[in-house]
């Protein structure tokens, strides 16, 4: 089993060294792959420097789901891992993600941040993830505990299938939708959660909440 790790950056100067040497610190046979998404700090220049990656620079800023579009093209592997690049979410804990695939064929991996005792994001993050979690299991009869996770493992060959149209955060309730209307299992397993604040780097804006609910339901009720 090969794994590539697509790591989609957006003015992440303050922790992509960082990330990315965490990362590579993990024994796992893997691949590095992270998508400048045309930062306007010095991302780019980091980025530039660091050695062992394969590294996609965008002309323009598409967003998260673009970014991983982009990485996905370039992937070799036969296990896409969603990497964020600030330091939220802990590379140590890879070989708990990967089990399912091991022991249990699962196709798709989700890293639940309410599946053991964490800190809490802002409340407006944390209520806004909670409501699209349940939306979610309402109208798929799903049981699923965090939806918004940023830690989301894939067979390739599934998530190629996906298609999915967002570019921005949406794609995260797009392809769960799609998913879930395939009536494949989404297992998941517990995580650590280290949460940013928007003052600290956090991207996800109150202006983000429509367009990450609509493919919910979008999905949902068209064949």
């Amino acid at each position: 089993m090969k794994l590539s790790i697509i790591i989609p950056a957006y003015n992440e100067e303050l922790t992509i060294k960082d990330i990315i040497n965490k990362v590579k610190l993990n024994k796992i046979k893997k691949e590095i792959i992270v998508v400048d998404d045309c930062s306007e700090d010095s991302t780019s220049k980091i980025l530039s420097k660091i050695k062992g990656i394969k590294l996609i620079k965008h002309s323009s800023n598409q967003g998260k789901g673009a970014a991983i579009k982009s990485g996905l093209k370039e992937a070799t592997g036969d296990i896409i891992l969603i990497q964020d690049a600030d330091l939220e979410y802990n590379p140590d804990e890879y070989k708990k993600l990967l089990e399912p695939f091991l022991k249990q064929n699962a196709k798709v991996v989700y890293g639940s941040r309410r599946l053991q005792s964490n800190k809490s994001s802002a409340a407006i993050f944390s209520l806004g993830g909670l409501l699209a979690t349940k939306l979610t299991n309402l109208l798929y009869n799903s049981n699923l505990t965090d939806l918004p996770t940023g830690y989301k493992v894939f067979k390739k060959e599934l998530l190629e299938s996906l298609n999915f149209k967002s570019n921005g955060f949406a794609f995260e309730p797009e392809i769960t939708a799609k998913i879930l209307k395939k009536n494949i299992k989404i297992h998941e397993v517990p995580i650590s959660y280290n949460p940013r604040t928007v003052k600290e780097g956090k991207k996800v804006k109150l202006k983000d909440a429509i367009p990450y609910f609509w493919p919910i339901i979008k999905e949902r009720f068209t064949k």
